[in-house]
C-alpha cells in the first residue's frame, strides 16, 4: 500500500545484516545528531551473523597487511586495498576489543569471539545500536527507491520514508539488485561462490571424512589452481582447497554448468620424482605388502584406494608388482583425474559472486558514481572471498567508511 505521508530521517540503510548494523552504528556514534534508521524485510536482523562459522561467527582473518589480505578475494582484489588501508583486521578486532568482545585466532588464521558464539556478536551490535539511537524496523520489504529532489524516497511494504542518505547493505538481494538497475547501476549476474564438488568415484566411495593435509587442485582445460587441505566427503571433495577454486572460478565453473575434471595432486610432487621413490622402497620393502603401508604420509584409507585403482590387490607385495603398476600409483599419486558432476552449498556460506559494477563505485567512501548519497557496502557489490572470515572483512571495511563519509558530510 502507498502511504502519503512521508517519514524523515537523515540516514537510512537498507538491510539489517553485517554491513548494514555496523555502519548504522559507527555513523551515529560519529555524528549523535544524525537521526539512522535500518529497515531489514525479515523479521529477525543479523541472520547470516547468526549462523556464520557453525554458529561462531568468523568474525576476520588473522592477515594484516592489505597487500596479503586481498589476494583472498577472487573479485574486489584490485579495488579494496585502499580501503584495506583504511579499515583492516587489526582495526576490526580493536573495534571490538573496545566494546567488550573479545576476539581469538585459531591455528588457520580465522578469528572468533572468546565465546565461540555468534550471539556475542548479535548482542554487542544490538547494544551498540540502542545506546546510540539507531532506529531498527523489521518486516519492511522495500518495493521501490526514487531520488525525489535530492532526497532518498524509498517505499516499503508499510510505509514511504525519505533521508539525505541512502545505504543499501542487503547482500545478495536479486530484488534490490533490480531496483539498482532501475536507478542505472549495472549488475553482474550472481553465481554461487564458494561449493563443493559433487564426485561419484570409488576411489572416494568408502573413505568420507579422510582429509589429505597438502594436495594441488587444477581444473583440467583451465588455469585454474590451488593448493591445501582437501577432505573427502559422502558427497565427493572439500576443504580449502576446493572451496578456494570455487571461489576463484565461480565464473568459469558456472559457465560449463558445474560439469568439468580436476586433477588432484596428493604428494605436490613430480610423477617422475615419485616413480623414483616408489622404485626404491620397491627394492627396500620387497617382502611387504604394498596395501598395508602407506606412504608420504598419506592417510592410510587413501594409500589403499590409490593402490587398488593402481590394478594391484590387497595381497601385492613390492617385490612382485610390475613397472605398470608402479608407473600406475605414481600417477594416481600425483595425477589422479576426478569427474565433478554438480555442486553442493557449503554449510551456511551461501556466497555469491556477482552484483553492482565494482566500475560503478568510489572506492573512496563507497559512494555510487551514478548517485550522490547512495553507497553500497557488502556483498550488494560485486566483491566475494575464499571462506575464512573474509567476506565479513569486506563487510566491516566498507561500512566503517561509508560511516566516515555520511557523519563527516553532515
Amino acid at each position: 500500500m502507498t502511504s502519503i505521508l512521508k517519514e524523515k530521517k537523515d540516514v537510512l540503510v537498507i538491510g539489517g545484516g553485517a554491513a548494514g548494523f555496523f555502519a548504522a552504528i559507527n555513523i551515529a556514534e560519529q555524528n549523535p545528531h544524525l537521526k539512522v534508521t535500518i529497515l531489514e524485510r525479515g523479521k529477525e536482523v543479523l541472520g547470516k551473523v547468526k549462523v556464520s562459522g557453525g554458529g561462531r561467527c568468523n568474525v576476520t582473518h588473522a592477515e594484516f597487511i592489505p597487500q596479503e589480505l586481498v589476494k583472498y578475494y577472487p573479485r574486489g582484489e584490485k579495488e579494496l586495498l585502499g580501503p584495506f588501508h583504511q579499515f583492516m583486521t587489526g582495526d576490526t578486532m580493536a573495534w571490538f576489543e573496545e566494546r567488550g568482545v573479545s576476539l581469538k585466532i585459531e591455528d588457520d588464521g580465522r578469528m572468533f569471539p572468546v565465546s565461540d558464539s555468534s550471539q556475542t556478536i548479535i548482542d554487542c551490535f544490538l547494544f551498540e545500536a540502542k545506546k546510540h539511537g539507531v532506529e531498527t524496523l523489521t518486516g519492511h520489504g522495500v518495493n521501490s527507491i526514487a531520488n525525489v529532489d535530492d532526497k532518498w524516497e524509498v517505499q516499503t511494504n508499510h510505509e514511504c520514508f525519505t533521508s539525505d542518505s541512502l545505504l543499501i547493505a542487503t547482500g545478495s538481494s536479486p530484488k534490490i539488485w533490480k531496483l539498482l538497475e532501475g536507478l542505472g547501476h549495472s549488475i553482474s549476474q550472481p553465481v554461487p561462490s564458494l561449493f563443493t564438488f559433487n564426485i561419484k568415484d570409488n576411489r572416494l566411495k568408502d573413505i568420507p571424512g579422510v582429509v589429505a593435509q597438502n594436495v594441488e587442485v587444477n581444473v583440467l582445460g583451465t588455469d585454474l589452481y590451488s593448493e591445501g587441505p582437501l577432505l573427502v566427503t559422502h558427497w565427493g571433495l572439500s576443504a580449502p582447497a576446493i572451496l578456494k577454486l570455487s571461489a576463484f572460478g565461480a565464473l568459469e565453473l558456472a559457465k560449463r554448468d558445474y560439469k568439468f575434471e580436476v586433477e588432484v595432486n596428493f604428494v605436490k610432487q613430480s610423477t617422475a620424482a615419485i616413480l623414483e621413490q616408489l622404485k626404491q622402497v620397491k627394492l627396500d620393502s620387497a617382502k611387504k605388502t604394498v596395501f598395508k603401508f602407506s606412504q608420504f604420509d598419506l592417510p592410510k584409507r587413501l594409500w589403499q584406494q590409490l593402490v587398488l585403482a593402481s590394478e594391484m590387490t590387497e595381497d601385492s607385495r613390492w617385490g612382485d608388482i610390475n613397472k605398470n603398476q608402479l608407473e600406475g600409483l605414481a600417477g594416481q599419486l600425483t595425477q589422479a583425474v576426478f569427474k565433478v558432476d554438480g555442486k553442493s552449498t557449503f554449510k551456511e556460506e551461501f556466497v555469491t559472486a556477482g552484483g553492482v559494477d565494482l566500475k560503478e563505485i568510489n572506492f573512496k567512501t563507497f559512494e555510487s558514481k551514478l548517485h550522490k548519497n547512495l553507497y553500497l557496502a557488502g556483498e550488494v557489490i560485486n566483491i566475494d572471498a575464499v571462506t575464512g572470515g573474509f567476506n565479513f572483512q569486506n563487510a566491516w571495511t566498507g561500512a566503517y567508511i561509508v560511516s566516515k563519509a555520511i557523519s563527516s558530510k553532515a
